[in-house]
């Protein structure tokens, strides 16, 4: 018996530091969305153990693989069996694009389902804030307000202002550590110190209002200590503008750049552009928001 799962991406269209928590983690707001855009999981049921294979030969497939301790952590959780996986992966690694925690809760979703969903939403949404901050958020499909370190989830309702419109993604071929990014936090004291709510009044905004008119709302607090070592990044972003985009930000702690666009044309003239003007090696796509 086999499924097979979609594993969307996402972007962060603000992402807010608010300080460090007794922990060791960070406090902070972010607001997700969903990317009609992806990597594919084909799972097998297995009489024991966990496999992995994958197209990304870059990708380990070992224990440090996130999709491997996914469906170890819910074997664990009470469940007798194995399970023979192979990822399809399209998102890039390491691009603030969230791939990999999508995958771990991809696996989650479809390990439930394959053993005739034995755990509730909450056991699940446990076993997953364990994995990381952002696998929680894969659980479900929505927008979300997503606060503590990023582990707790409230969904909203898709914003009806950035229906039709179209994200262009790019990629300047080298990722970013999400650990690295943060670490580096420590030489930028004052972005530690965010001012909590943005992220529920840009949500707010984006119900009920243009995007032109909230694009200045934007934020991610990660992009100073990112771009100040990869200023190329920063480079993309204002050519992105210079050329019509509505929105151009950094996702998650890089090194994805997203921008937005009214119309597909549109993103497919510029993103023409840009990989004339900054090589063709640059990954991009272009992802209707849905």
């Amino acid at each position: 018996m086999g499924i097979t799962r979609f594993s969307p991406g996402k972007v962060n269209f603000l992402l807010n530091i608010l300080g460090r928590r007794p922990d060791g983690f960070h406090e902070l707001e972010t607001l997700m969305h969903p990317l009609a855009f992806g990597d594919t999981l084909h799972f097998e049921v297995a009489d024991s153990g966990v496999g992995l294979t994958c197209n990304e030969s870059a990708l380990p497939v070992d224990d440090t693989n996130l999709v491997v301790r996914a469906a170890k952590a819910f074997f664990r959780a009470g469940m007798d069996g194995g399970v023979r996986i192979h990822l399809e992966k399209s998102v890039p690694l390491a691009a603030g694009l969230g791939g990999g925690s999508s995958n771990a809760a991809n696996t989650l979703l479809a390990l439930n389902q394959l053993f005739n969903n034995p755990f509730g939403f909450e056991k699940l949404a446990a076993i997953a804030a364990d994995l990381g901050s952002d696998v929680p958020y894969f659980l479900q499909s929505n927008p979300a307000l997503s606060t503590g370190r990023g582990e707790i989830i409230q969904p909203l309702e898709p914003f009806a202002p950035l229906k039709n419109l179209v994200f262009l993604l790019v990629h300047p071929g080298f990722g970013v550590a999400t650990s690295w990014a943060y670490q580096q936090l420590s030489q930028f004291p004052e972005i530690q110190r965010g001012q909590p709510g943005r992220a529920a009044r840009l949500a707010e905004d984006l119900r009920r209002r243009d995007i032109s008119e909230v694009a200045g709302e934007f934020y991610n607090a990660l992009e100073t200590p990112v771009m100040s070592k990869y200023p190329i990044l920063l480079m993309y972003q204002e050519f992105l503008r210079s050329e019509g985009a509505c929105v151009s930000l950094m996702s998650g702690s890089g090194s994805t750049t997203f921008a937005i666009f009214r119309t597909w044309s549109e993103a497919a003239r510029v993103q023409e552009m840009l990989l004339g003007r900054f090589g063709s090696g640059l990954w991009s796509k272009i992802v209707p928001i849905a």
